[in-house]
């Protein structure tokens, strides 16, 4: 069964069961080109050197953007409810990890 939302523009948004359990990543990897933004969702488990993408989001510039300001605005409101968000750990990620975007 589907669930719907309404987001702020009054536009009715359908979810499906699966989507809406989500998925877990811990990292994530983003490409571009001129005219596309590829975000790969990862889920690479501690002392095993293999991920595995579990989702591929490709945007447009604009949409990227915009993605962008929503999650700044978003860990802004985190942060004053909850506290300044650490980042505990740096991971390095191989440069030639996937493929590059180009269109």
């Amino acid at each position: 069964m589907a669930e719907q939302q309404e987001n702020n523009q009054g536009v009715n948004i359908e979810i499906d069961e699966q989507i809406a359990e989500g998925t877990y990543s811990n990292l994530a990897i983003i490409n571009h080109s001129p005219s596309e933004f590829v975000v790969d969702f990862i889920n690479i488990m501690p002392g095993n050197p293999k991920g595995k993408v579990k989702s591929r989001i490709i945007l447009t510039p604009q949409h990227a953007k915009r993605l962008v300001g929503a999650l700044s605005d978003n860990i802004r409101k985190f942060e004053k409810e909850h506290g300044e968000i650490k980042d505990q750990e740096k991971q390095t990620v191989p440069m030639n990890f996937g493929p590059t975007g180009q269109a």
